[in-house]
């Protein structure tokens, strides 16, 4: 089995990496903030976004880490977040502002 990829950040890079990827719907419907990760460690743990025009933003937030044995646990956690959306931030990231 092939090492897991843990720096992907959008589907077109994920289709760089990952030779059968399949992907149905907009894979990029939610917007990665930030994240960070060890290939050489086996840890990620990334923060992403989709935003609901007028609304505010669901925010997924996702750890993964690669066990002893090789294995890969994945904790998530989902909350939406009124009155915000989403603007470009520092180093390619995004963050999430409070409507005016």
């Amino acid at each position: 089995m092939k090492e897991k990829t843990l720096y992907n950040s959008d589907v077109s890079g994920a289709h760089k990496n990952v030779s059968d990827l399949k992907v149905v719907g907009n894979g990029d419907m939610f917007k990665l903030l930030c994240k960070a990760s060890s290939q050489e460690e086996g840890w990620m743990k990334s923060t992403k976004a989709m935003e609901i025009h007028g609304l505010g933003c669901l925010v997924q937030v996702t750890t993964q880490q690669r066990g002893i044995d090789g294995s890969y646990s994945v904790a998530e956690a989902l909350s939406f977040i009124p009155g915000v959306k989403i603007i470009e931030d520092t180093n390619n990231g995004r963050r999430l502002l409070k409507n005016t």
